[in-house]
């Protein structure tokens, strides 16, 4: 899932062809340490300025923890929960929590949605996890899914992370309906491309409709879209291998997800790696959507076709985690999961280790796993999917990228 996360808000004003190539900018834009003004909260894991991507690398750092058997350190799960608003919804970064969200306070989906999986994850938050889920079905658009923004329109990577937060809490995605009777899982289907489209799109998912109303196949979104059809979140286990890995057409929500996979193994098989699609830059990985997409296809078809990307990104990501901070590694680290390899060795390298050391000592954790107070200079930015997110605020009003891993994704 990448997914995947902005530098500054400023920065989202400027248009950008998919979500995956928006965590590359926030990858390359942002500086190593903190801005001078920037106060990164004991509790939060990163050293970054977390103004666009607080809650969302605390929620994927939770999340992998929990994923691999360590117990977060309280006050990292105080501090997310202090986040929320009493309406139930969060914001990307509140700098002031103890006072009261006003309506200035700029609630989000994607923010929500991550901070719910997370509280739900940890376990004791019971409350916190209600009221958010609360906010989430308030905000639900009409076709049954999500935008980043409340009452924006519905994108694939939006309505996967809320999906994943309804299940999280226990909640049934297909029974969280809209006025019109429309769930998250019918906003997904809405958004698959046709088997028709062959490998260039054939079974994606697209982020959004363009304006013409026609969908263009997006990595990024495919992947969150993938795990939003099965119904899971930002940890999923390993799949079932098919009978066959075909695309054929077909609108449940096991044909988006297994469409949806065949549409990632092949564009795997072209390099292993997923390329950047930031506008104007010159061909590259993308670290974090290749995690999603390795992820995102393990999920739903087995690992057959996850080996050798698996193997890619072991060989090659270890310097972009150290780099890009707490959400990248949990990437790596569920990617780890949904194929059935030791995060704790991820080509000599320990994940969670490395995870560990970028926030406050767990409560609990392996031997292997022992915590050392380091000063993280990451840069805090995960490239997941869900990166739509935080460059949707300023971009609303641009009409928004085309595009689906994020993942953000912060």
């Amino acid at each position: 899932m990448n997914i995947r996360r902005s530098a500054a808000l400023v920065a989202a004003t400027v248009v950008i062809g998919s979500v995956s190539a928006q965590a590359a900018f926030a990858e390359g834009a942002a500086s190593a340490s903190p801005s001078p003004k920037a106060v990164v909260p004991s509790g939060l894991y990163g050293k970054s300025d977390p103004t666009y991507d607080g809650v969302w690398r605390q929620s994927l750092a939770l999340v992998a923890q929990d994923t691999v058997g360590v117990k977060p350190a309280e006050k990292a799960v105080a501090w997310l929960a202090g986040q929320q608003c009493e309406d139930g919804g969060f914001a990307a970064f509140r700098a002031e929590p103890g006072k009261a969200c006003d309506a200035k306070a700029m609630l989000d989906s994607n923010s929500t949605a991550a901070a719910v999986q997370a509280l739900a994850a940890v376990g004791g938050r019971d409350g916190e996890v209600a009221k958010g889920v609360d906010w989430l079905k308030k905000k639900q658009n009409g076709d049954g899914g999500w935008g980043y923004n409340p009452g924006g329109d519905s994108d694939a990577n939006s309505t996967s992370v809320v999906i994943g937060a309804l299940a999280a809490a226990g909640e049934k995605p297909a029974d969280v309906k809209s006025g019109t009777g429309k769930s998250g899982l019918d906003a997904l289907a809405s958004l698959a491309l046709p088997c028709s489209e062959g490998k260039n799109g054939g079974g994606a998912l697209a982020y959004q409709p363009d304006k013409k109303g026609e969908l263009a196949a997006n990595a990024d979104a495919t992947a969150a879209g993938v795990l939003g059809a099965l119904g899971t979140g930002f940890a999923p286990g390993k799949g079932k291998a098919p009978d066959a890995y075909t695309c054929e057409d077909g609108k449940t929500p096991d044909a988006v997800a297994r469409n949806g996979a065949v549409y990632l193994q092949n564009q795997l098989s072209t390099h292993l790696y997923l390329e950047s699609q930031l506008a104007g830059a010159e061909d590259q990985p993308d670290y974090g959507n290749t995690a999603d997409a390795v992820a995102a296809v393990a999920a739903a078809e087995g690992v057959k076709y996850t080996k050798d990307p698996y193997a890619w990104l072991e060989k090659n990501a270890k310097g972009w985690a150290a780099g890009s901070g707490p959400a990248a590694y949990a990437q790596l680290i569920f990617a780890a999961h949904a194929t059935g390899n030791d995060p704790r060795d991820f080509a000599g390298t320990d994940l969670v280790s490395a995870l560990n050391k970028t926030g406050p000592a767990p409560a609990s954790a392996d031997s292997a796993d022992e915590y050392q107070d380091e000063d993280d200079k990451s840069d805090g930015f995960g490239g997941t999917w869900w990166i739509v997110g935080v460059m949707f605020i300023a971009a609303v009003g641009a009409g928004f990228l085309l595009s689906g891993r994020r993942r953000p994704q912060l």
